[in-house]
C-alpha cells in the first residue's frame, strides 16, 4: 500500500492500492485513444474546457488547498495562492491558444507555405511533491490545449492530490482518460516509466524533479527517440550588488529563500552580497528570518510548515553540519525541531563558498547560504560558480541587466524574486535540465512544428 502522512504531526493520512502491471496497461490503451480523440477536436473546444477548469478550480480551492496543506506541509494561504496560479494559467491559455497555434504563413514564391503546430498524443508526466497541483498543472494546460493526452506519475506522498486532479479534470468535462494518474509501487516506478518511455504509444516524456531522475528518464528518452523535457534541481543565486535598495532587497530575500518552508527549485538558495553593504543586508536578513513564526501549517498565522518529510531533514541537517565543519558560521537556527512533524529551523549560514555543500548542493529547505563578494567581479564569479543554472535574482539600481547577462541561468530576474508565470518561459541551463514550460514555448514544446508547402 501507499500511505500519504501529514509533515506537521507524522500521522499516516491515507492509503492506496497500488495498480497492477494490467491497471497500467489499461490506462495507456485508453488513453492513447483518447488523446488521438481529443487532438482531432475542435481547438474551440478544448479552450472551453480549459474556462471550466479555471473556475472549477476556484470553486474547488478549498478542498485542494487543503490538502496540499495536510499531504506535504505547505502553509494554507501559499497552497491557495497555489491554486490560483493554476486557475490563472488555465485562462492564459484558453485566450493565447488561438494565435499561438495558429498556423503561421511562410513567403516561398510560387508556393503555398505554411507552419503548423499540431498535436503529438500522449505525454507521459512525472511530477514532484513540492507543489502538487501548480507542477501538474503548468504542464497539463498547454499541453492539453494543444490537443494531447496527460499520463501522470504524481509523487507518492501527494497521491491524494494527484487523485483530486485526475477528477477535477472529469469533473471540468475533459474525456475519462484523458488526464490519468498512475498509482505505482515505489520499487516499480523506474521499472514501469522506463517501460512507458518505451511504448509507442508515448509520445514525449516530462520530468521536475531530482537530477538523479531526470538522468534516468533523459536517458530513456535518448534511446528512444522521444522528445523530452527536464526541469530540475536549483542552486539559485540572489546577488545585493552596492547600489541596491538593500532594505527591499533583504525583504525580498526572506520571501525568496524561505517560500514554501525552503521546499522550490527556484528558491533563492545562495546569497552574494558585495561588502560595502553586507552587514546591513545581513541585519535585516536575520531579523526578516527570526520573525518567521514556525508551526502548524493550517494556521493563518504561520509563515513556515515543515519539510514534506523525514528524510528530507536528514539530507539538510548533514549540509548545515558539513558546511560549518568546512567554515561557515551558523548565524540563527539550524537543527530539526523536536516533537511531532518534521520541522526544521529556520536557519542562516555565513562564510559560505564553493566547497561547502550548503553552497555547493541544492538545499531543499529553509537554509539560507551567503557569502560576501569583495567587488563585483567576484560576486559574478561566486553566483556562476555552481553545476544549476535555473533562476538568478540580481539587485541593483544601475548594473542589474548588466550583471545578470554574465551568469547562466534560465531566468534572470532584476529587483524582483524568481518566479514562473504564464506568460514567459520557465526551464534551466546546466544541470539544472532543459527544455521550456509555460507561455509560447511551453505549449509548442509538445507539438509537431510541421511544414506544408502546396504547388
Amino acid at each position: 500500500m501507499i500511505t500519504t502522512t501529514n509533515p506537521a504531526t507524522g500521522q499516516p493520512l491515507a492509503s492506496y492500492e497500488p495498480m497492477t502491471p494490467a491497471a497500467v496497461e489499461e490506462a495507456v490503451h485508453r488513453g492513447s485513444i483518447v488523446a488521438a480523440n481529443w487532438g482531432r477536436t475542435a481547438l474551440e473546444s478544448r479552450l472551453e474546457a480549459l474556462t471550466r477548469l479555471a473556475a472549477l478550480l476556484r470553486q474547488r480551492s478549498p478542498s485542494l488547498a487543503g490538502l496540499i496543506t495536510a499531504e506535504m506541509g505547505k502553509p494554507i494561504a501559499e497552497a491557495e495562492g497555489e491554486i490560483e496560479k493554476s486557475a490563472v494559467t488555465a485562462e492564459y491559455y484558453a485566450a493565447q491558444a488561438p494565435a499561438i497555434l495558429a498556423d503561421e504563413p511562410v513567403d516561398v514564391g510560387s508556393a503555398r507555405a505554411w507552419i503548423s503546430y499540431e498535436p503529438i498524443g500522449l505525454v507521459l508526466a512525472v511530477m514532484p511533491w513540492n507543489f502538487p497541483v501548480w507542477q501538474v498543472l503548468r504542464f497539463a494546460v498547454p499541453t492539453l490545449a494543444a490537443g494531447n493526452g496527460v499520463l501522470l506519475k504524481h509523487s507518492p506522498n501527494v497521491t491524494g492530490a494527484a487523485l483530486a486532479l485526475q477528477q477535477l479534470f472529469v469533473d471540468a468535462g475533459f474525456s475519462a482518460g484523458l488526464v490519468t494518474t498512475l498509482v505505482v509501487d515505489e520499487a516499480d516506478v523506474p521499472s514501469t516509466i522506463e517501460g512507458l518511455i518505451a511504448d509507442e504509444r508515448i509520445a514525449a516524456v516530462t520530468l521536475t524533479g531530482s537530477n538523479r531522475a531526470g538522468a534516468a528518464v533523459g536517458a530513456a528518452a535518448g534511446r528512444a527517440a522521444k522528445r523530452s523535457v527536464l526541469e530540475l534541481g536549483g542552486s539559485d543565486a540572489f546577488v545585493v550588488l552596492a547600489d541596491a535598495d538593500v532594505e527591499a532587497a533583504a525583504a525580498a530575500a526572506v520571501r525568496a529563500r524561505f517560500t514554501n518552508s525552503g521546499q522550490s527549485c527556484v528558491c533563492a538558495k545562495r546569497f552574494i552580497v558585495e561588502a560595502a553593504v553586507a552587514d546591513e543586508f545581513l541585519d535585516r536578513f536575520i531579523a526578516g528570518v527570526e520573525a518567521l513564526k514556525l508551526g502548524d501549517p493550517a494556521d493563518r498565522a504561520v509563515t513556515l510548515g515543515p519539510l514534506a518529510r523525514d528524510d528530507l531533514r536528514t539530507v539538510l541537517q548533514r549540509q548545515v553540519e558539513e558546511s560549518v565543519a568546512a567554515g561557515a558560521k551558523l548565524v540563527t537556527g539550524g537543527s530539526a525541531v523536536d516533537g511531532p512533524g518534521y520541522y526544521f529551523e529556520p536557519t542562516i549560514l555565513t562564510g559560505t563558498g564553493p566547497g561547502m555543500p550548503a553552497f555547493d548542493e541544492e538545499t531543499f529547505g529553509p537554509v539560507a547560504a551567503v557569502a560576501v563578494a569583495a567587488d563585483v567581479e567576484e560576486a559574478v564569479t561566486l553566483a556562476g560558480a555552481t553545476q544549476y543554472g535555473l533562476g538568478l535574482s540580481v539587485w541593483s539600481r544601475e548594473r542589474g541587466v548588466e550583471v545578470a547577462r554574465r551568469i547562466t541561468s534560465g531566468a534572470a530576474f532584476v529587483n524582483a524574486v524568481v518566479a514562473s508565470d504564464p506568460r514567459v518561459p520557465f526551464g534551466g541551463t546546466k544541470n539544472s535540465g532543459y527544455g521550456r514550460e509555460l507561455s509560447v514555448a511551453g505549449i509548442r514544446e509538445f507539438t509537431n512544428t510541421r511544414t506544408y508547402w502546396v504547388a
